[in-house]
This record gives C-alpha cells, sequence and structure tokens, in this order.
C-alpha cells in the first residue's frame, strides 16, 4: 500500500485527523485478540526505530520484546505523537502530530499493512483490507481539537455499540478521564482537567448524530 504520495504534504508540528475505513464497510475487527492487536501495532510503529516486522516481534521471548519496548521509549526518536484514537469495527480514527517529515505517512503504511497482513493470514483471504488513501484533515485551533476528541471519544456510542463513551475499551478516552493510566496518546497541551472534560463528553452524547456542522468541519462528509 503506497502512501508516500499525497496532494498536499503532511507538516511537521501541525494536528491531523487521519481517518481510514475498511473496503466495502467490513468488518476488520471482530475480537478482544484484534483490538488488542491494533493497539500494539499502534503502540510501536511511531518509534522511527521499530525496524521488525510485528509478526517476527511476537516471536521473541517477552523478556526481548520488554526489553526492546524499553529501549525505544527511552532513546528512539519518533515519527509521530497520538493525541486521540478511537477504534472501531470497520474503521479507524486518529488524531496525530506530525514528529518527523513523512511520519504520518509512514506511521499509517506501517500500521495498516501489518494489521493488513496479520488480518489476511489468520482469515484465509488475499488482497487489500482498507479503501485506498487514508484520509487527513487539518487541526487549526484548539477549539476544533477538543471537538474532534469527543467525536472520536463518543463514535462507539453514537453507533449504539455501548451506552457510554468509558465503556468503548477501545478509544482514548479512559485515558483523558483518569490521569495515571498509561497509554498511547500525548494531550498535555490540552490542559483540560479529567472531570472537566467528561462533562464536555457527556453533556453532547445524545446529540453526537446532530452535530452535522462538526461532522463537515472535522471529518470533510464522512459519517461514522
Amino acid at each position: 500500500m503506497n502512501m508516500s504520495f499525497r496532494k498536499t504534504p503532511l507538516v511537521n508540528d501541525c494536528y491531523y485527523h487521519i481517518f481510514s475505513r475498511s473496503i466495502a464497510g467490513f468488518t476488520v475487527f471482530n475480537n478482544t485478540d484484534d483490538f488488542l492487536r491494533i493497539k500494539e501495532i499502534l503502540n510501536l510503529y511511531r518509534f522511527k526505530d521499530f525496524n521488525y516486522k510485528f509478526c517476527k516481534f511476537l516471536d521473541l521471548n517477552v523478556i526481548l520484546q520488554q526489553s526492546i519496548i524499553e529501549r525505544l521509549e527511552r532513546e528512539s526518536p519518533v515519527l509521530i505523537e497520538i493525541v486521540a484514537y478511537c477504534i472501531m469495527p470497520t474503521h479507524i480514527h486518529l488524531v496525530l502530530k506530525q514528529v518527523a517529515d513523512g511520519g504520518i505517512s509512514k506511521f499509517m503504511s506501517n500500521i495498516l499493512n501489518s494489521y493488513t497482513r496479520h488480518f489476511n493470514i489468520r482469515h484465509h483471504r488475499k488482497g487489500p483490507l482498507w479503501e485506498g488513501h487514508f484520509d487527513n484533515v487539518l487541526v487549526k485551533t484548539d477549539e476544533q481539537m477538543f471537538h474532534l476528541t469527543r467525536y472520536l471519544h463518543l463514535n462507539a456510542t453514537s453507533a449504539g455499540i455501548v451506552k457510554k463513551p468509558e465503556d468503548w475499551l477501545w478509544s482514548s478516552y479512559l485515558e483523558y478521564i483518569k490521569p495515571g493510566i498509561k497509554g498511547l496518546c500525548n494531550f498535555d497541551f490540552l490542559e483540560i482537567a479529567p472531570a472537566k472534560y467528561k462533562k464536555f463528553v457527556n453533556d453532547r452524547k445524545a446529540y453526537q448524530r446532530e452535530l452535522a456542522l462538526i461532522k463537515s468541519m472535522l471529518i470533510d462528509g464522512y459519517t461514522g
């Protein structure tokens, strides 16, 4: 999957909403193992010096795996920083800050290709799993960022999968409302108290599907 060419280059130190949907709305995350797999992939491929195929990394013993992770966290530069995420059965939402030149494109290519290999082997299939290039929208203001993270964190409730956003374990919401959780995200720049953020999210839970203005601003016409 070649994601290196984009009409508008992605710029370092800027924030983007990144969206990737499976082909024809195909369910690509079917169970806990699938969701855990993509979370682990997201974590490791953000590091510039992670040079393993993920399946080969998993073949290593647990002690060596942990040693590699600790070295990456201590020494490796990153391609991107993850601000927020929501993994849905048919698609992925990410809010990313690009840190290195071409970082987002390389990161997305790595994670989508890695998961495709895993999925195809497990399900005895061939061919692509995702709809072409990932989509991106530049996040220009803090206000837009707050609305965007709320949109992501309410995705599963809007889809009727869970009743409360904290019940969906495959988003970054718990990282936002429970300080001290070791997670994937860096959102310190938002400077909002967990209790205040939780109220901010839940105040709009019932109205998420009606936020047409925010949807058009943040996801360029995509629904879900």
